[in-house]
């Protein structure tokens, strides 16, 4: 969930799309900006991988929780994601992210009414 941007961006082709829990981000190089603006950090428990081969593209999808701090330092754990990715060859030409962060920041601002 951290890292060297430009390892990661290396990863993607040049044109890939990226939708994060609904917003489409323009390069893999903006995934830590966006985290940045939920969490203090973050990183995945892993709890499956799926792989489906097709007859031009494979798709790869993960599934696990998140756990870290958000930004006010509040930890948490146990926040259901899952990531799509589609590749061809050997880049990722499409990632999809869905998680509970939203609906999670929502209760908590809730709580605090």
């Amino acid at each position: 969930m951290a890292g060297d941007a430009a390892a990661v961006a290396a990863h993607f082709a040049p044109d890939a799309e990226l939708v994060f829990v609904g917003r489409r981000l323009a390069a893999a190089s903006e995934i830590g900006a966006f985290n940045a603006t939920r969490y203090r950090w973050v990183k995945k428990a892993i709890d499956q991988w799926d792989v489906a081969f097709g007859d031009d593209r494979t798709v790869v999808t993960s599934v696990g929780t998140l756990y870290g701090e958000w930004l006010d330092g509040t930890p948490f754990e146990g926040n259901r994601y899952i990531d799509r990715f589609v590749l061809i060859g050997d880049k990722i030409t499409r990632m999809d992210v869905w998680n509970d962060s939203a609906e999670r920041l929502l209760t908590r601002v809730a709580a605090d009414r």
